[in-house]
């Protein structure tokens, strides 16, 4: 297998998006022995980050997914159009400002995906690009 330790792959700004992503990172994960990342939960973040791409942007341009291997593990980025930050994710890993967004009303049925990527990743935040932003989050590799 080539050395490869990064992919950046285009997806359709559809819920089709979601399963296709999972599916890219667990390969990325299982095709690479050196990363020891957790699979499971990269898939599971992954999916929270594409479904959110998908459901609070619009247009039609394509999200895109990168991927990138780690030494101490993996980092995921999902790339939107939409500049605008995500609520409840904070920057480069700060909490949220609201505390609202930390504890998501137990009766609706949105809201948790965010404060997800929060606690069971290493590391997340946002950042803006020169279309739109890209959410992030890391995570370590598990030991040995």
């Amino acid at each position: 297998m080539p050395d490869v330790s990064a992919w950046r792959i285009p997806l359709p700004r559809t819920t089709a998006a979601v399963p296709l992503a999972r599916a890219l990172v667990r390969t990325a994960l299982t095709d690479v022995p050196v990363v020891h990342a957790d699979s499971d939960t990269a898939e599971l973040l992954t999916a929270e980050l594409v479904a959110n791409a998908v459901e609070h942007t619009a247009g039609e341009a394509p999200i895109e997914l990168v991927v990138e291997l780690l030494a101490n593990g993996c980092q995921v980025e999902v790339h939107d159009g939409d500049p605008r930050p995500p609520g409840a994710l904070g920057t480069a890993g700060a909490p949220p400002a609201r505390p609202d967004e930390l504890f998501p009303d137990p009766w609706q049925e949105h809201g948790r995906g965010l404060p997800l990527v929060r606690a069971l990743s290493s590391a997340c935040g946002h950042r803006p690009t020169a279309d739109g932003k890209a959410v992030w989050f890391t995570l370590a590799a598990r030991p040995a």
